[in-house]
């Protein structure tokens, strides 16, 4: 057994107990979480350390297989820009892929996150995964918007989750984004969710492009498919809505779905998500470090708040970040929206993302009979509880 404190527990759920103890046994369960006051004896049994204890960090939205291409795009290219890099230097050795994945794996671990929902197109990364300390629920993308492959990217996706299972890995089939995917492969992807029960991602509201595709059939979007990927258009109606309100409706209600970035989400969407579905289980993955990197701005985070959704933190991929880093995402949004507090943000990168992977039966919070892992932040603004530019994390079991 071993007895942890620090000048303050954050328990992932929003509860803050200054000099709290936490009691952990031998495989890193939580025994006992003692709430002392802020008044701690002095003891030989408790290992007392400066700084924040948190729960090991969930990782909502990552893309290990495109590790390799970090140091790869420019900066604030925009968001079409930047897809266009993707298509022209994903395609490498697979050797390459796999020792940049196996970088990018041990990275995470060591910036303390314990679970990872994480994107695949296919099966290069599964070996690391396998072997990986870190949970990895695989989110296999359906990709493609001509209708005709349809039937062929489904039936890609669907060898991918059977290798991955083979493996003993958790995965899923789920749509791209709705400017990647027709009709006729979202109602696949819905059946085969409706079937397995399972977590459903999907890129969400990433660019004004993909709105203007749905509102016109114009913009850059349409562009994109057009110029860049060489896709005939010509059978696709515009609905005269935006991506979301367009494309939700194909996938099932009842299963967890996480919507991801948000970058562009206005109240009108955030009204329609509720009109049809269960927002207890819809969550908001945002991926500040990304949409930085990518197209300069961040998602409206008050607008989330205000609307009391489930936010959750993911890093996108190190092709859009510089770093693997849930800290790093934490800092960021502390500096841009100073009124949301660590406990808060402590919830979002640990408890959310865990129940939205349908982990939390053993992630995401300091509860007896969990093992989420243990975090200290060092380098903290402990009388303001503030995180600080030189903030970092240590993981201690």
């Amino acid at each position: 057994m071993r007895k942890i404190s620090a000048h303050l527990i954050l328990d992932g759920r929003g509860n803050c107990y200054p000099k709290g103890i936490l009691t952990i046994d031998g495989d890193g369960t939580i025994v006992d979480i003692e709430d002392t006051k802020g008044v701690l004896k002095e003891s030989p049994e408790v290992e007392f350390y400066s700084g924040m204890l948190v729960p090991g960090f969930v990782n909502a939205h990552c893309h290990l297989e495109l590790s390799h291409l970090q140091h790869t795009f420019a900066e604030r290219s925009g968001f079409v820009p930047f897809l266009k890099q993707v298509v022209e230097n994903r395609a490498v050795e697979s050797s390459v892929i796999l020792k940049a994945a196996e970088r990018a794996d041990l990275l995470m671990h060591n910036g303390g996150i314990v679970a990872v929902g994480d994107i695949a197109n296919g099966i290069s990364t599964f070996e690391v995964k396998k072997d990986s300390k870190i949970y990895y629920y695989t989110f296999v993308e359906g990709l493609g918007f001509a209708p005709s492959r349809a039937v062929k990217a489904f039936e890609w996706a669907k060898y991918c989750v059977e290798t991955a299972e083979s493996l003993g890995l958790r995965a899923a089939i789920v749509p791209h984004a709705p400017y990647s995917v027709s009709a006729d492969l979202f109602k696949l992807i819905a059946e085969e969710a409706n079937r397995t029960g399972s977590v459903l991602s999907v890129h969400s509201q990433e660019s004004t492009g993909e709105d203007d595709l749905y509102c016109s059939g114009t913009g850059e979007m349409a562009g994109h498919l057009r110029d860049n990927l060489a896709i005939d258009t010509s059978f696709f109606s515009p609905t005269g809505r935006s991506a979301i309100q367009s494309t939700l409706e194909y996938l099932p209600r009842t299963n967890r779905l996480m919507l991801v970035h948000n970058l562009f989400s206005r109240q009108s969407d955030i009204d329609y998500i509720r009109s049809v579905r269960e927002l207890a289980n819809t969550w908001f993955v945002l991926c500040p470090g990304s949409n930085l990197y990518i197209q300069n701005r961040l998602p409206d985070i008050s607008l989330f708040r205000k609307n009391r959704l489930q936010i959750c933190l993911g890093t996108d991929s190190l092709g859009s970040n510089h770093q693997l880093s849930i800290l790093e995402e934490m800092k960021i949004i502390q500096t841009a929206c100073p009124e949301v507090s660590v406990a808060e943000l402590a919830s979002w990168a640990s408890f959310n993302g865990a129940n939205a992977l349908n982990i939390s039966d053993w992630a995401g919070s300091f509860e007896v009979g969990k093992r989420p892992g243990v975090n200290l932040l060092t380098g903290v603004d402990l009388a303001g509880v503030r995180l600080l530019p030189g903030t970092k994390v240590k993981k201690l079991c």
